[in-house]
């Protein structure tokens, strides 16, 4: 598997993961996903609206690849987050039909990227002006690990309400691999 088709998979996971993540919240009630369960980021709520900012920024950033501007252009004209505690949507529907947007969006951007695309040095300042320079490929890497990370948090507040999400782990989506033979040894 190459570089591009992990990101591929990842990129489909993610927007598996949000799918469960947001049919488990939709069982609870507003105040239910509001509540602030001593999270990072205080509540479900807060905690879904993060990872969106988070992807936000870095769906941003990841615009300015020369080979990307199309790909992300609907992404660029999004607004600039305000913090990475705001609460961009306070409704986890309004919340949940952007999130299903962006998820696309992050599929239509992987599917687009080139082997050689991901080779890139990718120039940027963080949230707080200081520069940095880093290769496109661990910066990709670095945003799906924090969604995966993010959400780890979420399924835990989800199980604490009593809301099962069910199978998260990255295993099944990877398909069988053909190609691999069994070994079977005899005692």
């Amino acid at each position: 598997m190459s570089l591009k088709q992990h990101f591929e998979l990842l990129a489909t996971y993610n927007q598996w993961m949000n799918s469960k993540i947001y049919e488990a919240a939709g069982q609870l009630s507003e105040l239910e996903l509001a509540e602030d369960r001593g999270a990072f980021f205080g509540s479900i709520l807060g905690t879904l609206n993060h990872i969106l900012v988070g992807d936000t920024v870095w769906l941003k950033r990841f615009a300015t690849h020369p080979s990307c501007a199309s790909s992300l252009q609907k992404v660029a004209n999004l607004p600039n987050p305000t913090s990475l505690s705001q609460t961009v949507f306070d409704d986890i529907g309004r919340l949940s039909e952007h999130r299903a947007w962006l998820d696309q969006q992050i599929i239509n951007w992987i599917a687009e990227l080139t082997e050689s695309d991901l080779d890139f040095v990718l120039s940027y300042h963080n949230t707080k002006g200081v520069p940095a320079n880093r290769r496109y490929s661990s910066l990709i890497l670095h945003f799906f690990n924090h969604q995966t990370h993010h959400r780890g948090q979420v399924s835990t507040l989800l199980s604490q309400a009593g809301v099962d999400i069910g199978v998260t782990d990255l295993l099944a989506l990877i398909p069988e691999d053909p190609s691999v033979t069994a070994v079977h040894r005899v005692p």
